[in-house]
């Protein structure tokens, strides 16, 4: 047994944390330049070159992608968890405008000058978001140094409208005056994209020297924005009544569990590829002939899915329309979250499922006469982040009566595994309250190895949910890895501390050994590797998942619908005995179809 698993491997992380922590207790702005010394201390293996003069591109790049771009032109950070207390505290963030970012899902307002607001739903967004600003900062102001060099001075000047991409001649020349390999500029160049010369150009003018204040993080704020975010939710969906529902509780995403159950890209295949042939996509085009000619493991749902994507967004209302139509018909409702943090929610109900629509890899699990006289939900939430996911299941577990299912899945880093396995852990060391989990994962690796072609499976594993992305270090992962862990990822043990909190009769415990192995509904965790943290300098920022990521994710989903549809339908068969036996209480709710 575990039982000496240490904090957190690291004293520099504690100490970097316990520095911005104490800061945020000030009633006034904190600098952020205040934290570089800490966070270079604590060696983060998201940001290997934290303390060389050198560029990190791969840090850089990884911030960048999960920052708005207006960070370019920002002074300020204000966090909060309302709008009513930023109101109060005299920023009207209902006036500014929504601002996005490609990496990372958290609702974010702009002034149009300098000042922007973020919407945290817990500990974990502040423990994600200041180490990216810090190291977006640091980056930043390298490049600033590098830029005053009269090479760079002479090219920016004669290039201030730029937009165009740089030829060859001009990216080599250009990343030695940075001390960046060419490849590393090219990478820089794809994420800024037509602003790569106008952002240079910004960066060469001033230094970065961004505050932070925060206006309201208690743990009451946190619970007063999940009751808040329950109470929109519940004012969407009107009529349909989730709280005395069975409900089957999946963390994972906006779209696979969706197209899984519309099944809209797979009807609509001859129009997906008239779409990338008329766009020129021939690496997809070639991945579509060879899938067709057997010739390539690839899943070809799995591939229309990923071509539906790219469709969605690109070509107008229309096809958005028609998706949406679809989902309409089989009693699917899209709740976005309209205050506070950012977590869209979408609910199922299976009596109302075109069973003739599904993926075919989901039709041997599905007893269509039992599931059509289902009354359960699926309550699906894009997964939220860290701590946040105990917040939402905590408020989730209090507010709805039948909890029939617990399913997270989500990505990870792997030790010991390649980007795209599949990882299925039955016990989770939680780095918040210092718990090592052990339960009964409702997966195998036979129940997702049958939809994996290219990847490994790896089940009987041992994760650590950690407190942040940068804030792991080779010495942190080390220590866990010889104590077995092999899956590092944020989620699973806030998920289990609110399990833990909704089948015993306390609050969950500290720096313990947990059992869960009596929880009375299923509880499962699959995790696909994004990440290989191990290998130096590695990691988001230096690649993306794209189409690499589709098919463990689409595995991972197809064993969770699986899994649901036949814990449902073994339901239904148990009540349907029972009604026959005189038994008719649930019997009698069922034949009204709630």
């Amino acid at each position: 047994m575990d039982r000496t698993v240490p904090r957190t491997g690291s004293e520099e992380i504690e100490l970097y944390m316990r520095t911005y922590y104490s800061l945020l207790r000030s009633t006034h702005t904190i600098q952020i330049e205040t934290l570089v010394e800490t966070h270079m201390a604590m060696d983060s293996s998201l940001h290997v070159m934290a303390s060389s003069p050198k560029p990190d591109v791969s840090a850089l790049v990884y911030a960048s992608l999960r920052i708005p771009a207006c960070i370019a032109d920002t002074d300020m950070i204000l966090i909060g968890i309302l709008e009513k207390s930023l109101i109060a505290a005299g920023y009207p963030v209902n006036d500014w405008e929504r601002v996005y970012s490609p990496g990372r899902r958290r609702r974010t307002h702009f002034d149009g000058k300098n000042t922007m607001a973020v919407f945290i739903a817990s500990r974990s967004d502040i423990d994600d978001l200041i180490p990216m600003l810090t190291a977006y900062q640091i980056e930043w102001n390298k490049l600033h140094r590098l830029l005053q060099g009269e090479i760079m001075k002479l090219f920016l000047a004669q290039h201030q409208s730029r937009l165009s991409r740089l030829t060859d001649s001009e990216a080599n020349l250009l990343a030695d005056a940075l001390q960046m390999d060419t490849g590393d500029l090219r990478r820089l160049e794809i994420v800024w994209g037509s602003q790569f010369i106008p952002m240079l150009i910004k960066i060469s003018r001033k230094r970065k020297q961004m505050s932070l204040r925060q206006i309201a993080g208690s743990l009451a704020d946190y619970r007063r924005g999940t009751a808040f975010w329950w109470d929109d939710l519940r004012e969407q969906l009107g009529d349909v009544d989730i709280e005395s529902r069975p409900v089957y509780f999946v963390s994972s995403n906006t779209h696979s569990i969706l197209n899984l159950l519309v099944g809209f890209a797979l009807r609509e295949e001859r129009t997906l590829i008239d779409y990338i042939e008329a766009k020129g996509h021939e690496d997809l085009l070639a991945e579509y002939r060879a899938i067709q000619e057997n010739s390539s493991p690839s899943n070809k749902a799995n591939f229309l899915y990923y071509v539906l994507k790219k469709y969605l967004s690109s070509s107008g209302d229309k096809p958005r329309a028609a998706m949406q139509a679809a989902e309409a018909a089989v009693g699917i409702f899209r709740v976005p979250s309209r205050h506070g943090f950012d977590i869209e929610t979408q609910v199922f109900e299976l009596n109302h499922l075109k069973f003739d629509w599904l993926d075919p890899r989901l039709m041997s699990a599905c007893d269509v006469e039992m599931l059509e006289k289902s009354n359960a939900v699926i309550f699906n939430i894009d997964y939220p982040l860290g701590l946040g996911a105990y917040e939402i299941l905590a408020r989730v577990t209090e507010r709805i009566d039948r909890v029939q299912g617990i399913y997270v899945i989500g990505k990870a880093a792997t030790l010991n595994g390649k980007i795209g396995d599949v990882m299925v852990p039955n016990v989770v060391h939680d780095e918040h309250s210092q718990n090592t989990f052990l339960f009964n994962n409702c997966f195998s690796a036979q129940d997702v190895a049958p939809y994996l072609s290219s990847g490994t499976v790896m089940d009987n594993q041992k994760a650590i949910s950690a407190p942040g992305t940068f804030l792991q270090n080779p010495r942190y992962m080390s220590l866990f890895y010889q104590e077995g862990y092999t899956i590092i990822e944020m989620e699973a043990g806030p998920y289990l501390s609110s399990i833990y909190e909704a089948v015993r009769p306390k609050r969950h415990p500290y720096n313990e050994i947990v059992t869960l192995h009596g929880a009375p509904f299923d509880i499962g965790f699959l995790h696909y590797a994004s990440d290989t943290p191990l290998t130096k300098g590695k990691n988001l920022g230096t690649s993306s998942l794209s189409y690499a990521g589709v098919e463990p994710t689409y595995a991972a989903s197809v064993a969770c619908l699986r899994r649901i549809f036949i814990q449902e339908s073994r339901r239904m068969r148990e009540l349907a005995d029972a009604s026959a036996n005189g038994l008719h209480d649930e019997a009698v709710i069922l034949k009204k179809g709630c």
